[in-house]
């Protein structure tokens, strides 16, 4: 049985435990695969409330606690692709705005109003923006309270989120190995040797 081994460096950005899985178990499933989804688990802090966006069903707001479960969301990606889809873990709705620009949690997230595309901002922060409205962002007030999409911009505060592993979760410094057999090509994490300094 042929083995093969992978470091994970701190190369260029930052991938974690759970990246990195699900990078390897996707890609080698099926690696002339191209179209296949990347799923990732993570938080999205807010930095307007300080808090964390969580999906609870229908309602969406940014007031989730650091590690809440409806504060981990699923985050669905298109191989290479920026456009996503962010769905409630717990409540398994996606994130959605409608044509009045309303953010609302819907359990269907294959229409186009459920797809956003990433923008990198400086200082680490990330924004939303909707694939079908253009110009029209994931946002939300002080109080947590979602913002009509017609009435945000890249620039304001509202609109800017930090991607955040969910409290408890290694740390993203970490060295992980993993190996992957031709047989079951499968992905493992192995265990870190205690005796290493």
């Amino acid at each position: 049985m042929a083995h093969f081994s992978f470091f994970l460096f701190d190369t260029g950005p930052i991938k974690t435990s759970a990246d990195f899985r699900f990078y390897i178990e996707n890609h080698t499933r099926n690696p002339d695969d191209l179209s296949r989804k990347q799923v990732r688990i993570y938080q999205l802090y807010s930095r307007t409330t300080g808090k964390h966006v969580q999906i609870l069903g229908k309602k969406v707001n940014a007031n989730g606690d650091d590690g809440g479960k409806y504060a981990l969301l699923v985050v669905e990606t298109e191989t290479f692709g920026s456009h996503i889809r962010i769905k409630g873990k717990e409540s398994e709705h996606y994130i959605c705005m409608n044509e009045k620009g309303k953010i609302v949690g819907r359990p269907d997230g294959r229409k186009q109003e459920c797809v956003f595309v990433e923008e990198f901002l400086e200082n680490n922060y990330t924004a939303l923006v909707s694939a079908k409205y253009k110009g029209w962002y994931l946002g939300f007030n002080r109080k947590g309270r979602p913002k009509k999409g017609s009435r945000t911009t890249q620039r304001q505060q509202e609109v800017h989120f930090m991607k955040r592993q969910p409290k408890g979760r290694p740390d993203p410094l970490e060295e992980f190995r993993f190996t992957v057999t031709k047989r079951t090509r499968r992905a493992r994490r192995i265990k870190p040797n205690p005796k290493r300094n």
